[in-house]
């Protein structure tokens, strides 16, 4: 497998089914995410498992939380083994000590119209997600916020990415990674092969292209 975790990453998120994780995993995403938080594409830990096991050692595994207390994701990283937690809820100090003893990479998700988005310590955490307020919702958003913003953290960009504007975004912010839900589904959580590669294909492109 090759190195997952560096510029050019891209990840399908809200991924509900074993099908669809191994159909991502051949259109050559670098992670899936799959949702344990409140959410129309929330999964059962018995259905995380399933997917988990088919796409070991193929792809990162990332595990989504929002409202979800600490403890409870901490049970989850520590029986489903997970490689990355992606937070859109608060990173309490506990919770990032115990993320790092598990060695498990940490995203954090910042609302860019949030106070949050302003003052996070990005030092914290291993790439910060860059979304609108209603993440998973595939609305669009401004991404005004990044020309004043400075992060050290890798930027990974979400929020109404499709195949036909995540090049536009990419170049638009210099994000380092890309991450879709719905922009790549034929239907509420179910992805579309097709879409999930095109994607993968635009934003590879723009990178190559940025780099030449």
């Amino acid at each position: 497998m090759r190195e997952k975790w560096s510029r050019g990453y891209v990840k399908v998120c809200g991924v509900t089914s074993v099908e669809d994780a191994l159909g991502a995993v051949g259109s050559g995403v670098d992670a899936i995410g799959v949702n344990l938080a409140t959410s129309p594409r929330r999964v059962t830990p018995d259905r995380a498992r399933e997917i988990l096991e088919a796409t070991q050692g193929s792809v990162l595994r990332c595990a989504v939380f929002a409202d979800n207390e600490d403890e409870e994701i901490s049970t989850f990283v520590r029986s489903l083994g997970f490689d990355i937690v992606q937070l859109h809820g608060p990173l309490s100090p506990a919770l990032h000590d115990e993320l790092r003893h598990h060695e498990v990479r940490i995203v954090k998700a910042l609302n860019i119209e949030s106070e949050e988005f302003s003052h996070f310590d990005d030092g914290l955490v291993d790439a910060v997600l860059v979304d609108g307020p209603r993440s998973g919702s595939g609305v669009q958003h401004s991404w005004d916020g990044l020309a004043t913003r400075v992060f050290t953290a890798p930027i990974i960009a979400a929020g109404g990415l499709t195949p036909q504007n995540v090049a536009r975004v990419i170049s638009a912010t210099s994000a380092w990674g890309v991450d879709c839900a719905s922009g790549v589904e034929s239907q509420l959580g179910v992805k579309d092969s097709h879409l999930v590669e095109e994607f993968v294909n635009a934003a590879r492109g723009a990178w190559k292209k940025d780099g030449d």
